[in-house]
This record gives C-alpha cells, structure tokens and sequence, in this order.
C-alpha cells in the first residue's frame, strides 16, 4: 500500500503537514508493507530536500498512492477519484461552503475519513491540533493585552521557530494582577492551560477565585458544571448535561463579574446555553474586556465573537452596547481575539505532534485488519460513492435541503 504526502493547496497557505521527515522514517521502518511517497510543495514547512535526506521519494505526480494524507480541504479540482484521502473536510457539521467537496467526494467514489471522525468509541478525538491551537491562543490572549494596554509587546508566534521560541518570549513580560478564567478540559484547554503555568500565574479553585482579591495574577479552570446549572435547581450531572443540555441554563455570569481575561478553551454541544450573550455583556457588572476564544464559535455562545480573526490581523474590538465591531484597543470595547487556524502559527511542532497521534492511532488499522475499529468509524463516504452508514444524516445536506 502506497501513501501520499500531499501537497496543501487551500488558500491561505497552510504550512502543517500529516507527517515530518522523521516522523515519517519512524512509519516507514514501523510497517515494512508500506510505501510512502511526498508530493513536492513549496510552502510546506518541512523542505522536500528534508523528505529525501530521509530516503523518500519527492514528486511532482503521487497518482500511483492508494492513500492521500493532507491537512486541509482538498479543491474539488485537484481530487482524484477512487482513492482514499484523509483531510479536514468540514463538512460534517453541514458546513454549507463545503457541500460541492462532499458531493464531489461521492461523484468521484472517494473514501473519505476526515481527521475530525478518528475517534475512540466512546467518541473521544484520537489525534488533532487541539494542543497547539490552545498554546498559540493563550500567547496571542497575552499579546493582545500588551499591545492594548502598552505593557509590553510579544511578536508573532507565526515568526517564532518553534514552541520554545515562543515560551521565550513570554519569559520577557511581567503581568499585571490581573484574573483569568479559562474554559474546558480538554486538549485545547490544557494547551492554554501550559502557558499559564510556563507564565507561573497561580492556578485557584473555582470557590477562592470568586470571592478571593489576589495581588498577584491568578486563574482558575472551569468545566461545564462551573458555568452551567439546571434550570430547576436541582445538581447537575456532567454526563446528562453532554447528552442532553437543555435542562441547563448559564452561571457564566458569576465569572464575568470577576475576571478581566476570558480563555475559551472548551468544546460547544448543540443545544447547550451560551455562555454569556450581548444582554450579559451590558450589563453593569460585566468585567470581562479582553476574550482569547480559541474555539471560536462565530456569533454563538460567546457574544463577542462577531467573526473569525486572521493570522494576519488576530484582533478586533466589540463594544457591548452598540453591538458593533470596533478598534481592539478602543475605549469600553472587549477586545477579541478568534483566530480559527491558530495551529498555522506553529506548523513545526504542530506537525511533529500530529504526525506522533497520525502513527500510533491510524496507520496500524491498516496493516491490523483495523482491529480496533479505527478506520471503520472515520470512514465518511465509500467506493461506491455513498455515504457510510455513520453519515448517512449528511444525505440531505449533500442533496441541498
């Protein structure tokens, strides 16, 4: 069996690749039925002369591969059919401007597995960017508020080298006493979570953080329980909020009273309460003025959050009462920041660490017989140019209703 590194080609550039060079020495001697070739590209981080110092083979047509390891969507133009391919295809949320690449998907009987839907089966994510998409948040949080206020001024992450490049930098600054509430617990959360404590701010519990002054900087880290409560008073229960959250209501508010910085590190459910809306953001005693929503959910459960930001230009401001996007350092404004592509900023050790998950969870299934299931659950669309059994509720989104 043959793979294919492929070259990325949406646009913006995306430097990240499935494999680094090592990474993909380590797949090479780890499964010896195995073929892996590079598509040449010009923007990958990692250069092709790297692929070859390695032994493999850098070209121009990777036709002859059985399997297309990406990172991004496909163009519709570039895919070719009867073939396997692996990518963030963003369509299963139904994603409306993704629904010509999924119905190309099916015209041209590819199998699809989107890295999203590589999951245990329990439903948890087995590889991601998770990590880095929080690290890289919780930096441009921090080099939001020191362009603001002119307390100091952290460069780009995306002209660092490398993940301790970026750590060094933040040993430069000093912060104010300032409270941050950081939401979630998972990977992207824990990312976040890893540069506050490079930063050494004092980690608080939920009780001491809302009732405590602190003359130094603090944070807590709040699960769904903290900011969500039941509607009837009665305790909630964390597993009955992920499987039906609508007997929920939001207790963000007490936070927002609090805190001067919001890291929004946690995962969205449909159905489940925003966590604060554009009424909570006027009220009075709404403290909040700087929100680094790594999760970016536009025009959803964190007001603010009017759109996607860009590499380019992370920030921008939301004045409460008008509704309206304005300057990020404008006066009474909340400063956003809702990058959606933050792993971009670090595509080396973004890279290296996918390709470490890529290896252990996915490759195996091919030569195991998938023995654990792996490829079963992730695969989308057959050779035959249907969708799977598991994704057979994207029909009507894929038929344009």
């Amino acid at each position: 069996m043959t793979f294919a590194l492929i070259k990325e080609r949406k646009n913006p550039p995306d430097r990240r690749v499935v494999f680094s060079p090592s990474k993909l020495k380590d797949a090479s001697k780890a499964f010896n039925d195995a073929n892996f070739i590079v598509e040449a590209s010009n923007i990958r981080i990692f250069k092709d002369q790297a692929y070859v110092d390695e032994g493999f083979t850098v070209t121009e047509n990777v036709s002859e591969a059985d399997v297309f390891l990406g990172v991004k969507e496909v163009p519709v133009s570039a895919l070719i059919p009867s073939k396997k391919y692996f990518f963030f295809s963003h369509t299963i949320k139904e994603q409306p401007y993704n629904r010509a690449l999924l119905r190309s998907i099916l015209d041209k009987k590819i199998e699809l597995y989107d890295h999203e839907t590589i999951v245990k089966e329990n439903g948890g994510r087995l590889i991601g960017f998770g990590r880095y998409a929080g690290l890289v948040g919780a930096y441009n949080g921090f080099r939001a508020l020191g362009l603001r206020d002119t307390l100091f001024s952290l460069p780009k992450a995306e002209g660092l080298t490398d993940l301790n490049a970026m750590k060094t930098e933040l040993d430069k600054i000093t912060l104010p006493n300032i409270k941050i509430v950081l939401s979630g617990t998972g990977k992207v959360a824990l990312g976040a979570k890893e540069i506050l404590d490079h930063l050494k701010i004092k980690q608080v519990n939920v009780k001491d953080y809302l009732t405590t002054n602190y003359d130094e900087p603090v944070y807590t880290m709040i699960d769904v329980l903290d900011y969500n409560t039941r509607i009837d008073g009665k305790e909630g229960n964390r597993y009955e909020f992920y499987n039906d959250p609508t007997p929920y209501k939001s207790n963000f508010m007490r936070f927002a009273k609090v805190s001067n910085m919001f890291i929004a590190g946690h995962f969205y459910g449909n159905d489940a309460p925003f966590l604060f809306t554009r009424k909570d953001a006027k009220h009075p005693e709404f403290n909040i003025d700087l929100v680094s929503d790594i999760s970016c959910d536009v025009d959803g459960p964190v007001a603010s959050t009017l759109r996607a930001s860009t590499i380019a230009d992370p920030f921008y401001g939301y004045n409460p009462e008008t509704e309206q996007e304005v300057p990020f350092n404008e006066k009474g404004a909340i400063t956003v920041m809702a990058v959606d592509n933050l792993p971009c900023e670090l595509p080396k050790d973004a890279s290296e660490g996918f390709g470490e998950m890529f290896l252990k969870h996915v490759i195996p299934a091919f030569f195991n017989g998938d023995k654990d299931g792996v490829l079963q659950r992730a695969r989308m669309t057959t050779s035959k140019g249907t969708l799977t059994d598991r994704f057979k509720y994207l029909q009507d989104f894929v038929n344009g209703n």
